[in-house]
């Protein structure tokens, strides 16, 4: 079968890097050095060449474009755009090694939605809850994770998970612009839990700062819109998700190390 001509809709993804490189005014040089890729890499991308779906992934994180939007254009879509976002992905290729190699085969039981809690990093009596659905993603072979429902939207990651074939632990990075976000969870049990850390930076006052805290994902089909939000103290869910978030502490799936007072 012959593969349709899609110059145009290249081109029309060309325009869209070049708007964004010029809005951020960003030359070629600085791109490839904030992707993390070869200048030449840059050059080829911006010449219409065939690159790697890692290098556009990349490129469109430093330009705060839609890495979908944009590969949709460049190859053509290879999934139904109205199929919902659990059911896509059905490749069973090999991850990356630096990914842990593995296939969808063993890692089918990640995919779905989760209800994720944690504490708010501004109000430790606050419990911040939202969605996190897990797909397969076939062009570039590996699990990705994208976060929904949040109350502070704009700061929502999308990202991937690493799974080590010899740990306990799976990993959930997200990168954009050198920024890195890293969850590390416990494997998913027979009460289809998670539990362990996040490490990020949480803007305090004027500035960013580091900031770590116990995380829950408990994999569910019905969460609903009344389980997510700023939950406190007398809320419907907040006992539920406290206690959660305790034996994620208690039971040893994560440890808070706190210097001794000197006082």
């Amino acid at each position: 079968m012959t593969k349709p001509d899609l110059s145009a809709k290249r081109a029309t993804a060309l325009e869209m890097l070049r708007v964004a490189m010029v809005e951020k005014k960003l030359t070629q040089a600085e791109l490839a050095d904030a992707a993390d890729c070869h200048e030449k890499t840059v050059q080829n991308l911006f010449q219409g060449k065939t690159v790697r779906h890692q290098t556009l992934f990349d490129v469109c994180m430093v330009l705060g474009l839609d890495f979908q939007a944009i590969r949709d254009q460049w190859d053509g879509p290879d999934v139904d755009p109205d199929v919902p976002m659990e059911r896509k992905g059905t490749g069973g290729r090999v991850a990356p090694t630096y990914m842990g190699a593995y296939t969808k085969a063993a890692v089918d039981h990640y995919i779905g939605s989760y209800l994720t809690v944690r504490p708010s990093f501004t109000d430790p009596q606050t419990i911040v809850a939202y969605k996190t659905d897990v797909v397969w993603d076939p062009d570039w072979p590996s699990l990705l994770f994208e976060e929904s429902g949040r109350p502070d939207m704009p700061f929502s990651h999308r990202g991937r998970l690493y799974v080590p074939a010899a740990s306990m632990f799976i990993h959930l990075v997200s990168l954009t612009r050198g920024s890195m976000r890293m969850v590390i969870l416990s494997q998913l049990d027979q009460c289809q839990e998670m539990r362990g850390l996040i490490t990020t930076l949480n803007k305090q006052g004027a500035m960013f700062v580091p900031v770590s805290a116990p995380i829950v994902y408990v994999q569910s089909s019905d969460i609903k819109d009344e389980h997510l939000g700023e939950i406190r103290p007398g809320h419907a869910n907040y006992e539920t998700y406290d206690k959660w978030l305790n034996i994620t502490v208690t039971e040893g799936y994560a440890h808070m190390v706190q210097r001794p007072s000197n006082t």
